[in-house]
């Protein structure tokens, strides 16, 4: 597996780059689940973490350049996993904080932050500690 520049060695990564469109998601949330089953994530840290991936997509896609590309990377780090989608937007708006969509994703991901690159790339990028979920564990 290849190494990114500066990162530690001990680090999985996995890339997924697909068409800035509705239709690929599910892709996403595949690999979502098979990624934290590796992590031995509950099966509701898992679901949690597909509906978060699903609505941090949702946000980027709603201003997307259209035909562009949603790229999404995850990192799988000790007991935790950080997911980061980027797409290539018309106008270059970090989402905004105090709305439904991004209390739902700091809710299910634990760790939610937000980046606008200078060429108007959204980044939104989701941290999950397995055992660290919503509720009693």
């Amino acid at each position: 597996m290849s190494q990114i520049a500066g990162e530690p060695g001990n680090q999985d990564f996995v890339e997924v780059r697909l068409p800035a469109a509705g239709a690929y998601l599910s892709v996403l949330r595949t690999a979502t689940a098979g990624l934290a089953a590796r992590l031995d994530f509950t099966l509701d840290e898992i679901e949690d973490l597909r509906i978060a991936v699903d609505e941090a997509c949702a946000i980027l896609l709603q201003q997307a350049v259209p035909g562009s590309v949603l790229s999404c990377v995850f990192r799988l780090i000790d007991d935790s996993l950080e997911v980061t989608v980027s797409a290539p937007t018309t106008d270059g708006r970090a989402p905004e904080r105090d709305t439904f969509a991004w209390t739902v994703l700091s809710a299910l991901a634990g760790k939610v932050e937000s980046t606008v690159a200078d060429d108007r790339t959204v980044t939104i990028s989701l941290y999950k500690q397995r055992g660290a979920g919503p509720g009693p564990a």
